[in-house]
């Protein structure tokens, strides 16, 4: 009973990472209806401005503050340079531009930080909560990651759905012309949401640095496993990346636990192919017909 107890946590606090990557893919597909291959490598490089700050200063909450604001003015020049130009083109265009952009991204950071895994530290303690005699694997950094993941997904719910921004952004990704003919500035709403994405990216790269590590290379896995769960979701569905990222953490960590790591790429996969031919959709997804 107590495997599957820390199993479930740890499930929930990889989930909540999953979570806040997938709501970046979120965020852009439904800005530009464009899959952002390069997410992983942008909050890489957001995540090793973090931990310049971090070895600079020795502050955690300025190189958390420094790498949210980094992914912000990031992820609007990505798309005012790279992306703006390839919008309304064959999708193929947009996906060889993120792909080749996540190729920059790698080579520069190994270039400028090299390729050894640098330490990055935790907002709070990684020692797990004592239950009488047990020590569960949760920590106190866990309970922060799952909070402020909450906490984001529930400002973003607040903005689509309560300001007048937010449905600004709606209408400019799911109705430009119409947008365009009541004064919306479409192009300034697309930029925001890919800064807006950038952010939660950035967000998701500090969180889970301090157990992966910092190095070119190694938010790919995490970037694969956030695309499985925003197919899960839906991915016209922010609320739907949350929970499909927190179901795809409880698989997941049921796996390795139960079965061993070495079986968790083949999972997901499997939980990919099996939405895919029930829902290609995703669980949360939309029906055809939009309203903004």
């Amino acid at each position: 009973m107590t495997k599957f107890l820390n199993l479930t946590l740890n499930g929930i606090s990889i989930g909540a990472v999953y979570a806040a990557v997938a709501l970046a893919l979120v965020l852009i597909w439904r800005a530009t209806r464009i899959v952002n291959f390069a997410q992983g490598a942008m909050l890489m490089i957001t995540t090793f401005i973090a931990w310049a700050v971090n070895n600079a200063t020795g502050s955690y909450v300025l190189a958390f503050f420094v790498a949210l604001g980094a992914g912000l003015i990031f992820g609007a020049v990505v798309e005012r340079v790279l992306i703006r130009p390839v919008e309304g083109k064959p999708p193929l265009n947009a996906v060889i531009v993120t792909l080749g952009l996540y190729t920059l991204l790698v080579a520069v950071a190994g270039m400028i930080w090299g390729t050894s895994p640098r330490s990055f530290p935790a907002a709070f303690s990684l020692r797990g909560y004592r239950v009488g005699h047990t020590t569960l694997l949760f920590t106190p950094n866990d309970t922060f990651i799952v909070g402020l993941v909450i906490a984001v997904a529930v400002v973003l719910a607040l903005l689509f759905r309560a300001t007048t921004l937010g449905l600004q952004m709606r209408a400019a990704a799911f109705a430009p012309e119409v947008a365009r003919l009541l004064g919306v500035r479409v192009g300034r709403m697309l930029t925001l949401g890919w800064a807006l994405a950038a952010v939660a990216g950035a967000l998701a790269g500090v969180l889970t640095a301090p157990s992966t590590f910092v190095a070119p290379n190694n938010f790919d896995p995490i970037l694969i496993s956030a695309f499985v769960a925003a197919v899960l979701g839906g991915l016209d569905s922010p609320p739907g990346a949350v929970i499909g990222g927190v179901v795809l953490g409880l698989a997941l960590s049921y796996v390795s636990g139960y079965e061993g790591s070495a079986l968790e790429p083949l999972a997901a996969l499997v939980i990919l192919m099996i939405v895919l031919m029930i829902r290609p959709g995703g669980l949360f997804s939309a029906g055809k017909e939009r309203q903004v």
